[in-house]
């Protein structure tokens, strides 16, 4: 019975579950960087990764989109949420595409997303504020997955702020992991231009 269900379940593995980088905030990351290093797709979660939970796209928000296209970057935003909160980001800010109900941390949503995007998994880049969602589903997809801290923690639904608590125990694992030597690369920030 466990070979059944231990063949249909990837394992929650450090592997998994830690962010191949992890930064401050998505408008830190040197988006002209990471097109030079061969990237060519981006694919965002919207809610605490852009703005705050449910907020609207705000103008920080719709010039990097603005920047990504000028790059030549394909963007697209993948949400758990309904259509009409993330239809309605992706019209304020423009120059990508989205899909909604995505099943994060399935792999299903960031498959469709490079398929939308004409991308595949060695140029393709996830930015998201979740473990247990985002980062966990990007890197099962084989996508290279970048951790932001969230936007803005107090306004979240309650489901969220439990995560949050494992997440914490996880990240404490992610910094100890990569103090004592890692695998992990160190996703370009507009601040490391100069180094």
């Amino acid at each position: 019975m466990c070979s059944f269900y231990c063949a249909k379940i990837e394992p929650m593995s450090k592997r998994n579950l830690y962010p191949k980088d992890y930064i401050k905030s998505t408008y830190d990351i040197d988006f002209a960087k990471l097109y030079e290093e061969g990237y060519r797709g981006v694919i965002f979660d919207v809610d605490n990764t852009l703005v705050p939970h449910n907020a609207p796209a705000d103008d920080r928000a719709k010039a990097l989109f603005r920047e990504l296209h000028e790059i030549g970057f394909q963007a697209l935003l993948l949400s758990n949420n309904k259509e009409p909160r993330v239809k309605t980001f992706k019209e304020a800010v423009e120059y990508c595409t989205y899909i909604y109900k995505a099943g994060k941390p399935g792999t299903a949503g960031y498959k469709k997303a490079m398929e939308q995007m004409g991308t595949d998994v060695t140029n393709t880049i996830f930015v998201g504020d979740q473990i247990l969602t985002d980062v966990w589903g990007a890197n099962r997809a084989g996508i290279r997955s970048v951790m932001v801290q969230p936007v803005k923690k107090w306004h979240e639904e309650i489901q969220i702020i439990f995560k949050r608590f494992l997440e914490a125990i996880i990240l404490l694992g992610y910094k100890i992991y990569k103090l004592y030597g890692t695998d992990i690369n160190k996703v370009p920030t507009k601040s490391s231009k100069g180094e």
